[in-house]
């Protein structure tokens, strides 16, 4: 595994750990995959309700969760540590200055284009910036505003296909078309923002993410030329992911049939386990509600059968009958609870098996 360049960041192994929320990568997780030489990330969904502060409200102490679990990471990690921030949350532009005067290393941002992004920025500040996309023309998009607004350009870009867990980019018959696949995905974003490269003489490392589980798919994807991989769904099953026992059982007890496409209160087509709640949400049997946090901007109380975050929070806590877990779509192939370290063996084994039978076959 080549070592990955982001801005002037060296990451000695070119993983990034998906931010997942709610709580399901939090400081634990992220610090455990930095010290293994990746990208640790933290999910800032939701941490008013991990961190609960009775005394603040909902986006005061979604700040304060996200201070305090960037502390955590720093604490048990001298290596890089990320947070994904989605552009569709209700208090954004808080959460991206919170991340940048904590100084994480590198925001994550996507559900939407973060066209204004680097204006947040400090001339201290040294906090990398990398938005998440689903095509070519939104990571040109991307590049041609932050260059002429800010003169910045992404210092990498993640690009995330439909075999994604949780929330995706696209449109329910955009999942299964070949079009639209990851591997097609990349090609496009690499010769956009190659374009950028050469004009500007600066590397934008283009990291593939959305079902990506194993050392020949990460093999795969880098022949497409991607510099880096982003994994989520392979990390929940390991001791120090932050979710619950019952959550990360619940992609070992998984099939390949249980793994479906929902359609989420923000609007959105989203990837998760099956299980008794989304059943009755199917059923008609959820009613709806009154939003109690106004957290993500997309969100139509009005049609909304139930609350998202009260959803995956109840899920992160392990009361799988009043929420669901999002998962990727290999996450049926997840057969025990591992560890980070192992996962990243496992990684590195299978992709140099990769590489050799590659080698091979081409003599």
């Amino acid at each position: 595994m080549r070592e990955l360049k982001i801005g002037g960041i060296t990451i000695p192994v070119p993983i990034i750990q998906g931010g997942m929320g709610v709580g399901i990568s939090l400081s634990g997780l992220a610090a455990a995959v930095a010290n293994e030489g990746g990208v640790g990330v933290i999910s800032a969904a939701g941490l008013s309700l991990v961190h609960r502060n009775p005394a603040l409200d909902f986006i005061q102490a979604n700040i304060e969760g996200l201070k305090t679990e960037i502390r955590l990471a720093k604490e048990k990690t001298k290596g890089i540590i990320g947070v994904n921030i989605m552009v569709a949350m209700s208090n954004f532009a808080d959460l991206v200055k919170t991340a940048i005067s904590e100084k994480a290393d590198i925001i994550f941002s996507g559900a939407g284009l973060p066209l204004d992004l680097p204006k947040f920025l400090q001339a201290d500040s040294i906090t990398k910036l990398v938005p998440i996309v689903s095509s070519g023309r939104a990571a040109k998009i991307i590049c041609e505003k932050w260059k002429s607004l800010y003169n910045y350009l992404p210092d990498a870009i993640v690009v995330e296909g439909p075999k994604a867990g949780g929330h995706l980019g696209f449109k329910g018959n955009q999942l299964d078309d070949q079009k639209f696949s990851l591997e097609e995905l990349v090609t496009d974003v690499v010769r956009e923002v190659s374009v950028f490269e050469q004009t500007y003489g600066q590397e934008i490392s283009v990291i593939a993410a959305g079902g990506i589980y194993n050392g020949q798919d990460i093999f795969n994807i880098m022949q497409r030329g991607a510099r880096g991989v982003q994994l989520g769904t392979r990390f929940v099953t390991t001791q120090e992911c932050d979710a619950s026992e019952k959550f990360k059982m619940a992609y070992v007890n998984a099939t390949a049939s249980d793994i479906e496409i929902i359609q989420s209160p923000v609007g959105m087509p989203g990837r998760a386990v099956r299980n008794s709640f989304i059943d009755k949400v199917r059923d008609g049997l959820k009613r709806p509600i009154k939003c109690p946090f106004q957290c993500i901007r997309t969100c139509d109380v009005s049609s909304s059968p139930y609350c998202i975050i009260t959803a995956l929070y109840n899920a992160y806590k392990g009361n799988m009958k009043s929420g669901y877990a999002f998962a990727g779509a290999n996450a049926y192939l997840a057969d025990k609870i591992s560890t980070v370290k192992d996962v990243f063996s496992e990684l590195k084994t299978d992709l140099q098996a990769a590489v050799k039978a590659f080698e091979e076959k081409i003599k």
